[in-house]
């Protein structure tokens, strides 16, 4: 028995737990794991000891999990489970609604477009290489922060009607691809092909690639709901949301084969630019039902925006999160360390370094956004000519 490791581990977990600032917490916590091995040491196990408090970081009191610095960039975790995806194809398509092979209908009066998708993403390895996009190759889930009203049969017109107004409202605002209500009806919203504006300054990366400002490059699924801060449990999604959720998730995984781990929430991408910092929207800060959609959690990752883009936090984003989040946080954090540790440069210096990265990467995909409405502005000038 290591007797250090047995008595270390339940000290940090008592003295976490009596911290009251979350944000404190993490911080005791970050400093009371182990210290970083040299490079030589790195393929070690990294083991660090977390407590249970207000936001609970372990499983157990005095458990401890690993860390193991990943053959890639950015991966999934491996201990999640990955669904497969088969097949899934449409059925039927009516003036009004589609039908697909797993049961998935989708409500389609409503749908209106935005243009169509356009831009780059770029290489994990080599970030100054790009590749132009050519369809979806992720999933950001929304909430909708509109009004609610008690879930029971005798507010079933009020149910109706407020997400009826919430409908008109997104279409109009070109909020989402995919809406979801309260009794589990999918609405498009914005057609695939066009981009909706659902996901503002954001950022995500996978093993390959790199994605800045993620409107055009993921599909925007926002469920009729609030959000619910921390780890609180309410039923802020029916039974019936949360079924079409993940036979919608199915039918777009296998239509662009969309990678598990590039289904993530908006509280995960989103950033500001103005403070560096993430977290800029909190919807599905915590709580969401990742396994409900078949997917791993990806409340485990590292967050790119801290870990490949220099991004920090603050109070307000730790109090939101959920401890699930509080993983991929410490995660991202240790990597950085770890990184510090292996080139001898401090991490303010490698933050500031990939911030200036993130700021190039803006530029590239603003010029590509500016360049693409010019070309649609003379093609379709030129079309009007030709009509007249």
């Amino acid at each position: 028995m290591d007797f250090g490791r047995s008595i270390v581990g339940p000290l940090v977990a008592w003295r976490a737990k009596r911290i009251a600032d979350p944000i404190e917490r993490l911080r005791f916590l970050r400093r009371h794991a182990p210290p970083v091995q040299p490079a030589a040491a790195r393929n070690r196990r990294l083991t660090m000891w977390a407590g249970v408090g207000g936001l609970v970081l372990a499983l157990a009191l005095g458990a401890s999990y690993t860390i193991e610095p990943p053959p890639a960039p950015h991966a999934a975790s491996a201990k999640s489970p990955q669904a497969p995806i088969g097949d899934v194809w449409m059925v039927s398509t009516q003036p009004t609604f589609e039908t697909y092979s797993n049961g998935l209908r989708i409500e389609t009066a409503s749908t209106v477009t935005n243009g169509e998708r356009h831009g780059v993403v770029f290489d994990a390895a080599d970030p100054e290489r790009t590749f132009p996009l050519t369809e979806p190759v992720g999933i950001v889930y929304h909430t909708t922060e509109s009004d609610m009203a008690p879930f029971n049969e005798e507010n079933s017109g009020t149910l109706q009607r407020l997400g009826e107004s919430i409908l008109k409202y997104v279409a109009r605002k070109q909020a989402y691809h995919y809406l979801i209500d309260r009794f589990g009806a999918v609405h498009r919203v914005v057609a695939e092909s066009s981009p909706a504006n659902h996901a503002g300054h954001s950022l995500w990366a996978d093993r390959d690639r790199l994605y800045v400002n993620l409107n055009n490059s993921f599909i925007g699924v926002s469920f009729e709901t609030q959000t619910a801060p921390g780890d609180e449990m309410p039923q802020i999604i029916t039974p019936a949301q949360v079924h079409s959720a993940r036979i919608l998730t199915e039918m777009l995984r296998a239509r662009y084969h969309i990678a598990p781990e590039n289904c993530v929430t908006h509280a995960q991408v989103s950033v500001n630019p103005t403070l560096v910092r993430i977290g800029d929207h909190t919807d599905w800060a915590a709580n969401f039902p990742f396994s409900g959609m078949g997917l791993p959690d990806n409340y485990e990752v590292p967050l790119p925006s801290l870990e490949r883009f220099g991004f920090s936090y603050d109070n307000d984003f730790v109090r939101a999160t959920g401890s699930r989040m509080w993983r991929g946080l410490l995660l991202a954090e240790q990597r950085l360390e770890m990184e510090s540790a292996r080139t001898g440069r401090p991490v303010s210096e490698i933050r500031a370094e990939r911030h200036a990265l993130y700021q190039r990467l803006v530029t590239i995909v603003r010029d590509e956004a500016k360049n693409n409405w010019v070309v649609n502005k003379e093609s379709h000038n030129e079309t009007g000519k030709h009509s007249h």
